[in-house]
């Protein structure tokens, strides 16, 4: 079995090298299906919402793993690649106060307006009074994990590393979605 896992990722790595946008896009969904599929089980949802998975996993492959790839090219352009303790803290800054705020707010309105077919309004409403205890949980976890990813990880698998960790906060941002759904119900 460990044979089989071994060239598993052998053949992975070598994806990742030679396509590493379109890698990097089917890894996210891949993680954000299986982030779904948790947060459903969790919620007790007894049969898939087939419809809800699948474009959770969209987003995973339309966005959230473009916008990963091209932020870390970028981050690692503007600060040349630098590890030392003060680039990775201006990182993890600049990080903080521009893709993160700009990640919660549009995957809480493609949940609102594009899963679960809200009207703007409600949509807006909801935001208005959830959005700012999302962020700031947000910047509670993520700047932990922003600082390991730019201070140890290889450029290469900084959005695979985000992404892993991103399942687990995709949970999270569905379960909170899901309440905030129940509350107007």
């Amino acid at each position: 079995m460990g044979s089989i896992a071994k060239k598993g990722l052998q053949k992975y790595l070598i994806q990742l090298q030679q396509h590493p946008l379109r890698t990097k896009a089917i890894t996210a969904a891949v993680l954000s299906a299986i982030s779904d599929i948790v947060a459903q089980k969790i919620t007790g949802i007894k049969r898939l919402q087939m419809r809800r998975l699948l474009l959770k996993v969209l987003f995973g492959f339309a966005y959230l793993g473009p916008f990963g790839h091209f932020l870390h090219l970028l981050l690692d352009k503007l600060f040349k690649g630098k590890k030392d303790t003060t680039t990775v803290a201006k990182k993890v800054v600049l990080e903080q106060v521009t893709s993160s705020p700009w990640n919660n707010l549009l995957f809480m309105i493609y949940y609102g307006l594009v899963i679960e077919s809200r009207p703007w309004i409600q949509v807006k409403s909801n935001i208005k009074r959830e959005y700012p205890k999302v962020q700031y949980t947000s910047w509670t976890f993520w700047p932990v994990v922003g600082w390991i990813n730019h201070q140890y990880v290889p450029l290469q698998f900084r959005v695979i590393f985000h992404s892993l960790v991103a399942c687990g906060w995709g949970i999270f941002l569905n379960l909170r979605a899901r309440s905030m759904a129940l509350k107007k119900v």
